[in-house]
């Protein structure tokens, strides 16, 4: 009984060992903002204890230690470049020969896009292996062009250079992204196999500028393989503006590798301006709400109903947002059934012109009340009740002024609805 047990223990020790092997896991994936030939890297390794409390990706791999599929838990929402995100919740890795194959599902097992908006990314490798061609393709496997208007890529070595050619469904050179004029360009690696550069390459293979000038931007990591610094050059290496108005941009990261500032400097070196990076790995709650909103919120919920009792149509503008989305439950005698119908912006200016001008709608003096439900930074809950009607108001505050944004009302006599 000992050695059957014995047995089973080194046959799970075993296992667990070949799992730790195959499979890792990585707070980050590192940045890219050059090309897809650049290799899938993950960052700031984790164990698989760590990760069930953090944001996080599985890495997968066979026995010949080449990706099978990443798994994307990672939750953080700061903004990052189109070729660094995933863009699906399960990446496969398929090889055929020379053939690396990419597909993308969600957490159904459904074929999906990936950030490019392509189902299928296949990649083509020299018996050297040397990856030297990337086309997309749809779920029919019918070529496509990606977001970017790229169909596929081609790759040749020249120096100490990889030159990317990008082409669209019509074998029509196509620039590096819609927003950055580089044509034929060279990505030179460093000895870590990360981008050190990019260039804009003549037909010659010669470095040389685009319409402004730029002739390169350049990269530089940290030993954590954080992407720290970018940068933008003519063909003579010296520094220059790009279209966005700097020359410089160094990226600052916490201890996990969160992106979470940026400074920008011009081609002298003279920082122009530092800003925060916004993302979900740290939070600053809305603060407790002060009296002046509390007052504010109430006065524009009741100035509505207000409006519409004194007719006052330039309450009403200013109280109502212009996006207002105002609805009622009614029974729609044509269909049988019941439904909301919706009432517009403009509908409701008309109304604060005629709808009580009887002096019928309300009684004498109306008893309108608010209570504020809740308040959170620039939205707000709020219940009305009137003589008439009980609603449901959703406020926000835009330009730091309050205004009503949802609205959903009904009669305050119930017997006005079918029973429940």
């Amino acid at each position: 009984m000992r050695s059957i047990f014995m047995l089973f223990l080194m046959s799970s020790l075993a296992l667990n060992a070949q799992n730790s092997i195959n499979e890792k896991y990585y707070r980050q994936l590192s940045y890219n903002h050059v090309s897809p030939h650049v290799p899938i890297i993950g960052t700031h390794e984790i164990s698989s204890r760590e990760a069930e409390n953090a944001s996080h990706y599985i890495f997968r791999y066979d026995d010949q230690g080449r990706l099978t599929e990443i798994v994307n838990n990672h939750y953080h929402t700061e903004k990052i470049h189109h070729l660094t995100t995933l863009g699906a919740y399960k990446t496969v890795f398929e090889y055929k020969d020379n053939v690396e194959i990419r597909t993308y599902y969600d957490k159904n097992d459904k074929r999906i896009t990936n950030e490019r908006r392509v189902y299928k990314e296949v990649y083509k490798h020299d018996k050297k292996g040397f990856k030297n061609e990337l086309r997309y393709y749809d779920l029919q496997d019918q070529p496509m062009e990606s977001n970017w208007a790229i169909a596929y890529y081609k790759w040749q070595k020249h120096k100490k250079l990889v030159v990317e050619r990008r082409f669209n469904l019509k074998d029509q050179a196509v620039n590096v992204s819609p927003y950055f004029e580089f044509g034929i360009t060279g990505i030179q690696y460093n000895k870590q196999g990360l981008v050190k550069a990019h260039y804009n390459l003549n037909e010659k293979l010669k470095v040389e500028g685009n319409s402004m000038g730029l002739a390169s931007y350049q990269d530089t990591y940290d030993e954590k393989g954080n992407h720290i610094r970018y940068s933008y050059h003519d063909k003579d290496g010296k520094l220059m503006k790009n279209q966005w108005g700097f020359s410089i941009g160094e990226k600052g990261y916490d201890e996990t590798g969160n992106y979470v500032n940026l400074a920008q400097y011009d081609e002298n070196e003279k920082l122009l301006g530092r800003r925060p990076i916004y993302s979900n790995s740290t939070v600053r709650l809305a603060s407790t709400p002060s009296q002046k909103d509390s007052a504010e919120i109430r006065e524009i919920s009741l100035g509505y109903l207000v409006a519409l009792q004194e007719l006052k149509p330039e309450l009403m503008k200013r109280v109502m947002n212009q996006d207002l989305n105002k609805v009622t439950p009614g029974f729609n005698p044509a269909k049988k059934k019941e439904e909301v119908r919706p009432t517009t912006y403009q509908q409701m200016i008309d109304f604060a012109k005629s709808w009580n001008k009887q002096g019928n709608k309300f009684p004498h003096n109306p008893k309108n009340q608010a209570f504020i439900l809740d308040i959170y930074d620039r939205m707000a809950t709020v219940k009305l009740v009137s003589d008439n009607w009980v609603e449901y108001v959703h406020l926000v505050k835009l330009n730091k002024e309050w205004s009503i944004i949802n609205l959903i009302w009904q009669h305050k006599d119930v017997r006005r609805y079918p029973s429940n």
